[in-house]
């Protein structure tokens, strides 16, 4: 009986840490814990009404993943992507990116090219008007209707753990300027690519785009960087 009891505990409190993983991430993605913020068990074991065990658990499954990152006597604490980190980050899922072109290309069914086609006339829209609240859930959206229309769901389960750790770099990173404009030519290349069932020119389409992201990543950092190096000049001109 003891066994059985056992047994039925392991079973709740995994059930409940994978529950609790999915809302803590949730929390993490949209803001809600910044990053580098240290993480409180005892807080979210009282918001959620649980005992600090799941808790920890779903932590520990966020720190494998890449979104919390968990210190050895210090706490959890979540996650602060690099630029360098970053730009690693891209590069695997340009390959990836790439693959679900060419499979989509390949397998797509009817419906699925009508969605990719409303996606993308819906986010010409926003990008007119620079309207980046709109923008970017349809972006998320059109991305993934790419990968999910692989039917590989291998690959879509890594893509989306990469584009995870993306989003703590900030998506206000990739967007500025003229960025929504030229991003959403880039998806009307996919877009021609994979409707005309090319398989080659969907995957380098495909890849080009998340490079170009890449690249712009660079930039925005390199700009970042030249602010700050005059704003420290002017203080110092000033100081002397």
């Amino acid at each position: 009986m003891d066994d059985i009891r056992a047994s039925f505990s392991l079973i709740r409190n995994t059930s409940l840490a994978s529950v609790l993983e999915q809302e803590i991430e949730a929390m993490v993605l949209n803001g809600e814990l910044a990053v580098g913020e240290r993480i409180a068990e005892f807080q979210l074991a009282e918001r959620f009404k649980v005992s600090r065990s799941p808790v920890r658990e779903a932590l520990r499954a966020l720190d494998a993943v890449g979104i919390i990152e968990v210190v050895p006597n210090r706490g959890a604490f979540v996650r602060r992507i690099e630029v360098a980190e970053a730009l690693e980050v891209y590069e695997v899922r340009a390959a990836l990116f790439a693959q679900a072109g060419r499979l989509m290309a390949m397998r797509a069914n009817p419906g699925e090219l009508a969605r990719l086609r409303t996606l993308h006339a819906q986010m010409n829209d926003a990008a007119a008007t620079h309207a980046f609240e709109l923008y970017f859930p349809l972006n998320f959206s059109f991305h993934e209707l790419i990968v999910d229309a692989t039917g590989n769901r291998t690959l879509a389960t890594q893509y989306r753990m990469l584009v995870k750790r993306l989003r703590l770099f900030r998506a206000r990173n990739l967007m500025f300027g003229d960025t929504l404009e030229v991003s959403n030519r880039e998806h009307e290349t996919i877009v021609q690519a994979i409707s005309k069932g090319d398989v080659e020119a969907a995957g380098r389409a495909c890849f080009e785009h998340v490079e170009q992201g890449r690249h712009r990543v660079i930039e925005r950092t390199m700009r970042e960087g030249a602010d700050a190096s005059a704003t420290t000049q002017e203080v110092q001109s000033r100081i002397v």
